[in-house]
């Protein structure tokens, strides 16, 4: 045991020293945010130096009037279409819409022209005006004035809450749970990729400098492969650790400072001006609020770092087990697509299944079986997940890791001490029945 732990402390201590450890320890919660606030900053530099843009608009059916927002004005000073078409061409005009004479219950042939692609915003904004002034249209038809029924539509929503077995009762949000579902697997799912392949590489350097025969001198196989994972794991969450203190310090002050606004949301409403009338009002944040702070991040975390080690530990095993059985990362790629599968199968599957629908079975399978759990569970474990299936995933995770461990390490006993030979899935296979 001393001698796995002195392995845990040099692969611990040779990564944590690096300066490329604490760089991007230190920047990466930066990263995101301040990409953000320039992607803010250009949008308002833009608000503010953008002239306004021209469309010209012939509506040969007299039935529709567009109305000018603070980017685009809409014009009707000419009825004929070449002429409006070289205006935009001379630049005169930055487009041109064109309504020709159609049928109300099947308007097709409404054209816009310009000299450059347009804009996302732009067509989502002609779309859905002219939307609505169709309909309007055949209301009138109809004998119904649009105001009327304007004025009986009313915006319902809906809140839910969770009852507890004591009768007690919890506020949820969906798109809150969905938020923290797809940020916790995804975080999974890269955690495992990248310190995974860092086992592996570690291994394979190891092995082709020779440093691993003067190692296995002094300790046992099996012991230098589990404190290379534990170690290297150990690395993983110190990472973690200070990413959730900074994160979650600057969350606090960008909020703090952008009045509870977070600046996605900002960029969103500088781009789409609709967007803003959709956002949550004053009443509907305080709702999200309420679910955030009734959130149990003690349990959210602890329970993220179970399936952090648990899901590492079992595919750090077989990272390390590659890595011993080559002698360089490019004979490593024929071993790593059994590897990879289960880990793309429950990347679709957290946004295919679980976020759809946590409590679906497909979902409940996901989050059991030891290769998919670490993701799949994290996306469940935000809707709330009863204890027995929590328990049960993680007694499995714990039983695959150990799978995992031994039969790497009937691997990797052999294949750190063999050089030069191209394995084969059938070497290998010899590898574990030559070890029993």
């Amino acid at each position: 045991m001393s001698k796995i732990l002195l392995v845990i402390q040099r692969e611990y201590l040779a990564r944590v020293k690096k300066k490329s450890f604490l760089i991007a320890t230190i920047l990466t919660p930066l990263i995101f945010p301040a990409i953000m606030g320039v992607f803010v900053w250009i949008a308002l530099e833009e608000k503010d130096s953008q002239s306004l843009r021209i469309v010209e608009v012939i509506d040969e059916t007299d039935l529709f009037f567009m109305e000018s927002s603070e980017q685009y004005a809409f014009t009707s000073s000419i009825d004929d279409p070449e002429l409006a078409k070289k205006m935009v061409q001379d630049g005169g005009r930055h487009g041109f819409l064109y309504i020709p004479k159609l049928d109300l219950e099947n308007p097709k042939g409404i054209q816009y022209y310009g000299v450059e692609n347009p804009s996302m915003s732009l067509m989502g904004y002609l779309e859905s005006a002219l939307k609505r002034k169709i309909e309007d249209q055949k209301l009138y038809a109809q004998g119904i004035d649009p105001k009327i029924l304007k004025d009986v539509r009313t915006d319902v929503a809906i809140q839910s809450i969770i009852l507890g077995e004591k009768g007690e009762e919890k506020i949820n949000n969906a798109n809150v749970n969905y938020a923290i579902g797809f940020l916790a697997g995804i975080l999974i799912y890269i955690f495992i990729f990248v310190y995974g392949n860092q086992i592996m590489q570690g291994v394979i350097e190891e092995k082709s400098t020779r440093i691993v025969e003067i190692l296995v001198s002094s300790l046992k196989p099996f012991q230098l492969m589990m404190g290379k994972i534990v170690g290297i794991g150990a690395v993983g969450l110190t990472q973690f650790m200070i990413w959730v203190v900074l994160i979650g310090t600057l969350s606090s002050i960008v909020m703090g400072v952008l009045g509870m606004q977070m600046p996605q949301q900002q960029a969103m409403e500088l781009a789409n001006p609709e967007f803003a009338q959709a956002t949550p009002d004053s009443s509907e944040l305080a709702d999200i609020l309420a679910v955030v702070g009734g959130i149990d991040f003690f349990a959210l975390v602890a329970s993220f770092m179970v399936y952090f080690l648990g899901g590492y530990l079992l595919y750090g095993a077989l990272f390390a087990a590659i890595g011993s059985a080559v002698d360089s990362p490019s004979d490593a790629q024929q071993f790593m697509f059994p590897i990879t599968i289960p880990l793309i199968v429950a990347y679709m599957g957290l946004f295919v299944f679980v976020l759809q629908d946590p409590t679906s079975t497909t979902s409940f399978w996901l989050s059991i079986i030891p290769l998919t759990s670490p993701i799949a569970m994290m996306g469940r474990i935000s809707y709330g997940v009863p204890f027995w299936e929590l328990a049960l995933s993680m007694g499995l995770l714990v039983v695959g890791f150990l799978s995992t461990t031994w039969l790497a390490g009937k691997i990797y006993r052999i294949g750190i001490l063999m050089h030069g030979t191209k394995p084969t899935y059938k070497i290998l296979w010899k590898w574990i029945k030559a070890s029993q």
